[in-house]
Parts: C-alpha cells; sequence; structure tokens
C-alpha cells in the first residue's frame, strides 16, 4: 500500500512506501528467559535483526556493537531497573524507540515511564497481537519521520527540475539509455559534465528508473556544507560528539537507507572524510560520529562533479581508490552547445514549469525568438537557459539584447586563453558583490572552496 503526497513543483504526487519490518532491528532486554525466547520467535520471521539480554549489563555491550531501532525494555531488571536505564538512554541521546513492560504497575510507574520517553507500557501477560501492535505504531512513526524529512528536503529544492531529462537530440536519446541500463544495477555512478548541465536530473531520473524508486532519493552538496560539519551531515553523530552536538542526530545516510544517496560536487569532500566514505562503500556499515556502533547501511551512492577528478587524484585532491570506487560507471552530461537542437523544447518546457509556480502568463514565443536562442551558447547551460526564461516572465519580455552583448564578448575572449577568460569573468564577479567571496561563488555556480582556491593560485603565480 503507497500513499501519495503532493508535489508542489509539478502537482503530480510522490509515493510513499509503508514501512517494511524487515528494515528494523529491535533489542529485547527481560531477565526471564521465557519471555525472551517468546518475543525472538514472535519477532524474528518479521525483523531485520533481534537480538537479546537479561539485564542491562549485556544490553549495553550488545549496543555497543550493533544499531537497534526499538527496545523492549523489563522495568524489573537485575541491577540497574528499566526505568532508570530508560532516563539514561534518553540523556545520551537515545532516540529509537522504547516499549517498557512490566507484571506490576500502578498508574505513577506509567506516567514515569512515559515521562522519561517510553514509547509505549505495556502490563504482563500479553498477547502476540497486542505487542506486534504496539511494535508496528513505533516503526510506522520512525518510517514517517523519515519519509517527512526526505520530503521536506525535496520541497526545499523545488528549483530544481524533477521531471526529467528533456530534448531528443542523439546525445539526450542516448544518455537516458544509458541511464536506464545502468538504473537496473546496484553500482555506484559518477555523473560529470559542466555546471548547469542537469547532473542532478540526471540522478534523479537513474533513482526513478531503478528498483529503489520507491524509497528516498537524498541529494547533497558536498560544497554546501563546512568541511568540520560533513562528517556528521553524512553519518551522523552522538550527543557530546563534539562542541554543539547537544542531541544526537542522524545522517543523511540513514535518512537514504534502501534508496538513493546522490553527493553533488563530490570533489569538495577534504581528504579525511573522502576516506570515511570510501570505508563506508567497501563495508556497507558506517559509524556516527563519536559512537562505537556500527550502523548497517543499503544506499546507492550516485556522485557528481564538474571538475575533471583524474586530474584531482594527479594533483592529490581526490583520492584514487575513491575515485576508482566511484567510477564503476561513469556517465558525462553534454552542455548545452552541443545539443543547441533542444531549446526550442527546453525553453517550452521552462515555460510551463515556472508559469505555474511563479503564477504569471505564460510570454509569446516566435520562430525568430526560439532562433535566436538556440543561436546563443549558453555557458551557464540549462541553469542558465531557465533562470532567463525565469527572469524574462519576471520582467513581462525576453532580454535578448542582453544575451547578444554576451555573445559578443564571449566572441572576443575566444582569442584569449582560457584561464585568462576564467580569471577575469571571477574577477568581475567579485567586484561586482563587493568584494563578498561568498556571494560570488554562489553567482558562479562553485563553490567558495574552489573560489578561493583559484585567487590563491593567482596570488602564488603573481597572475
Amino acid at each position: 500500500m503507497m500513499q501519495h503526497v503532493p508535489e508542489a513543483a509539478t502537482g503530480k504526487s510522490v509515493a510513499v512506501p509503508e514501512f517494511s519490518w524487515q528494515a528494523h532491528s529491535v533489542l529485547v532486554v527481560d531477565d526471564e528467559e521465557g519471555m525472551r525466547s517468546f518475543l525472538e520467535r514472535a519477532l524474528r520471521p518479521r525483523c531485520g535483526l533481534v537480538e537479546s539480554a537479561p539485564d542491562v549489563e549485556h544490553a549495553m555491550r550488545l549496543m555497543a556493537r550493533l544499531h537497534f531501532d526499538l527496545l523492549i525494555l523489563h522495568i524489573a531488571l537485575p541491577g540497574k531497573s528499566g526505568l532508570d536505564w530508560l532516563h539514561e538512554l534518553r540523556e545520551d541521546g537515545f532516540t529509537g524507540d522504547v516499549i517498557l513492560i512490566t507484571a506490576f504497575a500502578d498508574l505513577d510507574t506509567a506516567i514515569n515511564a512515559l515521562r522519561g520517553g517510553a514509547s509505549d507500557f505495556i502490563l504482563k501477560p500479553f498477547r502476540v497481537d497486542q505487542i506486534l501492535n504496539s511494535i508496528k505504531n513505533c516503526f510506522q512513526r520512525a518510517h514517517l519521520a523519515r519519509e517527512n524529512f526526505v520530503l521536506r528536503r525535496q520541497l526545499a529544492g523545488l528549483s530544481v527540475d524533477i521531471d526529467g531529462l528533456v530534448g531528443a537530440s542523439s546525445c539526450m536519446d542516448q544518455l537516458r539509455g544509458v541511464l536506464r541500463r545502468v538504473a537496473q544495477t546496484p553500482s555506484t555512478v559518477l555523473l560529470l559534465g559542466e555546471s548547469g548541465t542537469g547532473k542532478e536530473v540526471a540522478a534523479r531520473a537513474l533513482h526513478r528508473m531503478s528498483p529503489r524508486a520507491q524509497r528516498p532519493f537524498v541529494p547533497l552538496n558536498c560544497a554546501a556544507i563546512a568541511a568540520d560539519l560533513i562528517e556528521s551531515e553524512l553519518f551522523g553523530h552522538v550527543k557530546g560528539a563534539f562542541t554543539g552536538a547537544t542531541d544526537s542526530r542522524n545522517g543523511l545516510f540513514y535518512y537514504a537507507h534502501g534508496g538513493t544517496l546522490f553527493l553533488d560536487e563530490v570533489s569538495e569532500l577534504p581528504l579525511p572524510q573522502q576516506s570515511r566514505l570510501l570505508r563506508v562503500l567497501e563495508e556497507r556499515r558506517l559509524r556516527p560520529v563519536g559512537s562505537e556502533r556500527e550502523i548497517p547501511v543499503d544506499v546507492r551512492i550516485v556522485a557528481a562533479s564538474n571538475r575533471d577528478l583524474a586530474a584531482e587524484v594527479a594533483a592529490g585532491r581526490f583520492r584514487q581508490d575513491l575515485y576508482f570506487r566511484l567510477a564503476v560507471m561513469e556517465i558525462v552530461i553534454p552542455p548545452l552547445r552541443e545539443r543547441a537542437e533542444d531549446i526550442p523544447e527546453l525553453v517550452r518546457h521552462f515555460m510551463n514549469l515556472l508559469t505555474v509556480q511563479l503564477g504569471m502568463a505564460p510570454l509569446a514565443l516566435s520562430h525568430g525568438l526560439l532562433a535566436q536562442l538556440a543561436s546563443y551558447t549558453w555557458p551557464g547551460n540549462v541553469r542558465e537557459l531557465r533562470n532567463f526564461i525565469e527572469r524574462s516572465l519576471i520582467l513581462g519580455g525576453f532580454p535578448v539584447d542582453a544575451l547578444s552583448a554576451r555573445g559578443d564578448m564571449l566572441n572576443a575572449a575566444l582569442a584569449m586563453p582560457l584561464e585568462e577568460v576564467e580569471k577575469r569573468h571571477i574577477l568581475r564577479m567579485l567586484e561586482a558583490c563587493g568584494g563578498n567571496k561568498s556571494e560570488a561563488a554562489r553567482r558562479l555556480g562553485v563553490s567558495r572552496k574552489t573560489l578561493e582556491r583559484k585567487c590563491a593560485e593567482w596570488s602564488e603565480t603573481g597572475a
């Protein structure tokens, strides 16, 4: 059974699958061997991992090695009581569900348990269907929290066209064919291409055509996260792992479980985090920052870069072993200038999409205008074309004169070395932004780290 959530960008719906029991793990903590055996028999055919322990000490040792989504915890345990341990778990940042069970309880105990962070409170003896319903409710809440996180991320990125790859040119037909074939495999994919060519669109298309289509697609721009936070963003962290870590937090690998994690601008990952990523890809397990526990992960990685990763490897800025691990399938997204015949279709596509988003009437499209747009080289690729259509709708007309002026500048620049053209363009943007490197990097469509590296290179050479 599927839930369907409306998607604001297109008016279509996104299918959100119900949870899978097999995706969850349970730890039973009870001093009665018969109860442990009863719960293990009931849960092992359903859940991905079921372990049991007779007391808190044994349970803590299991939790140091394994990740559990749910604890079924008896209150009256030898040594430390289940209720006391529940309070400690919550103080230490454990975010999983906890079902408390007991043979003797009064109203005060139940209230104390729920205030302490218990997800449910069940009296012994109980029926199998009673405990299974309680567990199912916990799993469904966790599943919905995960899906809501993914949907919020998708809604935050509505500027990205998720309708699919637009264009009937031969290179786009070839690209769709390659993506369709690769989608059916579990292999990692590396998408290469200039900024603005639509690498994330290709990644989403690959996900939609894959067996993981009904699971989450979680994107991350590696250049947009500070170097000291990227590890926590990817793998999560436990409470107290670093200054400011006041609570435990799941990473994006957790939210992408069963689906696809898209790592855009993967070349911007610092070398230490490249090493951590490589280990996760090879072992299919991760360890949150500050934790001793390893968590199994089932995630397909699709990475993207607008830089030559082989050159980055040669320069010592990217690990060779990670490059080979990511580039199992390497796919190049063509620039817009190599598929100019697709421009009229793209113009109409963005016109239809943006008039809905902006609530504006469409502009008239003549053959002469489409021919003029098709003759422009679009150095910013599809992203620049989309921005041009959006700006035209806001202005109420197409500022084609501005395109002509920019085209003249490009023609004049052909006589210059590429490095000089790049330098002049960056310096002009820095000047336009009053020296604000973050804003200049945003307008240029690169990371601040990339911009600072370019400026440092010019400073070292005296250029």
